[in-house]
């Protein structure tokens, strides 16, 4: 988290993402259209900004008291009057079970923020907030998978898994859409309920029911619950002096070891870089800008503007310039801060993108919390390229087409990743 505590992440959704080697399941499940969950759960929105101030604490000091029932607010007398009736409804009547009074608040928050109809809007409970901080640490208990919505189907969908984590050792895919944990439907699920439901301590079972392309009928999957410390950035020498640069996500950690693969490629004769985007659902805003100042130009990285025009600007003093050829390799499930430091790439002319167009997530969040632990989040405002682009809704366009061929890597114990070669390729080029 940066001083302002800004996140870029993402709730997936579209068309069917196409896969990838390193975080294995990035896509080759392909399924019919479109935090890491299970652990403690990315909850993968964008552009995140965690105010340090409690929210109602700036209210107040502005003035005007929640408490206070003010002229031309949705929140009147006659709101009340029925909202209490509600609730006498649910006690007197309600068949399965007690509710309790925290429930029915929850319900109600929870309401108000699914009113603006934006899917990456909504309230935090203290315990959601908690997760959602640990997520920037890098450390997570539960089945070790990277999880946002698919827009299309409203389920829940695999977009990545961690490599030796338990959801890596059940073979769940990218694109896998979990239809049912332990035999609840998950559809029209927020992705913070859907994470809740398949989180849970260590050394406990979670069984998942997957729809996945391909496959006939459901696939039932039973994993066991770990803790799972997410190493985010993977680095290794291939053929020709070219080296090879993962990132999975951008989180607290990932700076410092982005910076450590760095300097183990240059050490190690580096002619050449192969950055691989796939599958990284996005992370920390700090952590991407500080990572694009390590290979940018002096220039803009990005900004973002509000409904008023506000403007806040990112920049790179461009001291620590790349200096050799560069191959970026994106897909459908690279998406926010992924897309920021693929954009910043692409607009400078600094590197090669090769794959599929990202997921598209342009704009930005803000985690307000209150007194209590708890916290919304909705939609504050829009990011862009240096050079202007918005690209929400749209994705990046990479450089060089290549789809991935999933049916190969699957179906193979080999797993040979099409795109990487065709990086390799591209690399070898620009490199002569």
């Amino acid at each position: 988290m940066d001083k302002n505590g800004q996140y870029f992440d993402h709730v997936s959704g579209g068309n069917i993402p196409d896969p990838q080697k390193p975080v294995k399941g990035s896509g080759g499940g392909l399924f019919l259209a479109g935090l890491i969950s299970g652990l403690a759960g990315a909850l993968l929105i964008l552009a995140v900004v965690y105010l340090g101030v409690n929210f109602q604490d700036m209210v107040e000091n502005r003035g005007s008291k929640p408490a206070s029932l003010q002229e031309g607010s949705a929140i009147d007398e006659k709101l009340l009057s029925k909202l209490q009736s509600l609730e006498n409804l649910i006690h007197e009547n309600f068949y399965l079970g007690e509710v309790t009074n925290e429930e029915i608040q929850t319900g109600i928050y929870r309401g108000m923020l699914a009113s603006l109809g934006d899917i990456y809007s909504e309230y935090y409970s203290a315990e959601d907030l908690e997760i959602f901080m640990q997520q920037a640490e890098g450390i997570f208990y539960g089945i070790g998978a990277y999880v946002g919505l698919d827009a299309e189907t409203g389920f829940p969908k695999i977009s990545g898994v961690i490599e030796g984590a338990p959801a890596e050792a059940a073979d769940l895919r990218a694109n896998d859409l979990i239809y049912e944990v332990d035999g609840e439907s998950t559809y029209g699920l927020s992705l913070t309920e859907a994470v809740s439901m398949i989180k849970g301590p260590e050394g406990t079972d979670v069984v998942l029911t997957i729809v996945r392309e391909g496959a006939t009928g459901f696939l039932e999957v039973t994993i066991t619950r770990a803790k799972v410390e997410a190493t985010t950035v993977n680095q290794e020498m291939l053929e020709d002096g070219m080296a090879y640069i993962q990132v999975t996500e951008f989180d607290d950690v990932t700076v410092d070891q982005f910076a450590e693969a760095l300097a183990v490629s240059r050490g190690s004769g580096m002619k050449g870089l192969i950055l691989d985007l796939r599958a990284n659902p996005g992370g920390n805003l700090d952590s991407v800008v500080e990572m694009c100042r390590m290979i940018l130009p002096k220039g803009m990285i990005v900004y973002t503007e509000n409904k008023k025009g506000q403007r806040n600007e990112y920049t790179c003093d461009g001291e620590r310039e790349l200096e050799v050829p560069l191959v970026v390799l994106v897909d459908m499930n690279s998406a926010s801060a992924s897309e920021i430091m693929a954009g910043a790439i692409k607009d400078y002319g600094i590197g090669t993108l090769v794959g599929t167009t990202t997921f598209g997530k342009g704009i930005v969040q803000q985690v307000m919390p209150f007194r209590d632990g708890s916290a919304v989040k909705m939609t504050i405002s829009a990011y862009f390229t240096p050079k202007g682009n918005n690209i929400h809704g749209l994705g990046i366009e990479p450089d060089v087409l290549c789809e991935f061929d999933g049916e190969a890597y699957y179906g193979s114990e080999d797993h040979p990743d099409n795109q990487l070669e065709k990086a390799k390729e591209v690399l070898k080029g620009l490199m002569e």
